[in-house]
């Protein structure tokens, strides 16, 4: 309850509560394409990438949405550059690129800022979400969901089988890219809530949490972004009431839920299943 009374009293916090909620819900959206195609390290890698872009853009002293953007887009054609021009395979390229980025990021952001402003971007920091910050996650919200509305049809089969896509006359290469390019967008959007490092946890979990409890691709995306908003509120809640990070709580509140559905999905749940084969050899 006094969680409510300060919401409706304090300025930063409501703008942390929608901020967090459409990190949530984008991640949520994106992340479900993302597991669904095996590109879960791949999202570690451009939320890990960004890092250096996010530097620059505070020594030149421009929002850092331009930087993270461009060594976001610059990671993927990269990593894809790699993959495609050497014998090296998709991982090992993926792990030699982010890795690179990350520690040049982390070096400009030590000589650039101070340890305070590192640990802030690294892990996040959503009661501290601008004005600015809250519109620019709407506006790349928007841009993802209008994305994938229209562009329905593709991502689901290009998500399922590349092959009878390209079939269709679909060009999968660039859908490839396009999907890479969202998520960049959506990674930059999600530094201010729960930074580079544990954006990952948005991206991967909630959808995950939704791939266990249901086989279709639309209703997956529905619950992934529920499940990524409830997180969102359930870790801006605690974190708030206790003084915690945001970003390590929302992170912990997915894998809660997720763990939830690990255990008692009705199809998939281990404890649900064991307690079938448990009636199945009673019955008999």
């Amino acid at each position: 309850m006094e969680f409510i009374n300060d919401l409706q009293t304090y300025a930063f916090l409501q703008k942390a509560f929608v901020t967090s909620i459409m990190v949530g819900i984008i991640c949520g959206v994106i992340g479900s394409f993302i597991i669904l195609r095996g590109m879960a390290l791949m999202g570690d890698a451009i939320s890990h990438a960004v890092l250096p872009g996010v530097a620059i853009s505070y020594m030149l002293g421009i929002n850092y949405f331009y930087g993270a953007v461009f060594t976001g887009i610059l990671t993927a054609f990269g990593i894809g550059a790699i993959t495609q021009n050497s014998r090296i395979k998709s991982d090992s390229s993926i792990g030699l690129v982010f890795s690179a980025f990350f520690a040049l990021g982390v070096i400009l952001i030590s000589k650039a800022k101070s340890a305070t402003d590192l640990t802030q971007i690294l892990f996040g920091n959503v009661l501290a979400v601008r004005t600015s910050d809250m519109w620019l996650t709407l506006a790349i919200g928007s841009i993802v969901i209008l994305a994938v509305v229209l562009f329905y049809k593709e991502l689901l089969v290009s998500s399922f089988d590349e092959t009878m896509a390209a079939a269709y006359g679909l060009n999968v290469r660039f859908i490839h890219y396009a999907i890479m390019f969202l998520l960049t967008l959506v990674t930059v959007a999600s530094l201010q809530t729960v930074g580079v490092i544990l954006v990952v946890s948005m991206l991967i979990t909630p959808a995950s949490t939704a791939y266990l409890l249901t086989n279709r691709l639309s209703v997956m995306v529905v619950l992934a972004s529920f499940f990524g908003a409830l997180s969102a509120v359930i870790g801006l809640y605690f974190s708030f009431e206790y003084n915690m990070p945001s970003g390590p709580v929302i992170a912990l509140a997915t894998t809660a839920l997720f763990l939830l559905a690990f255990l008692f999905s009705p199809k998939q749940g281990i404890i649900v299943r064991k307690i079938q084969a448990f009636n199945r050899r009673k019955l008999a």
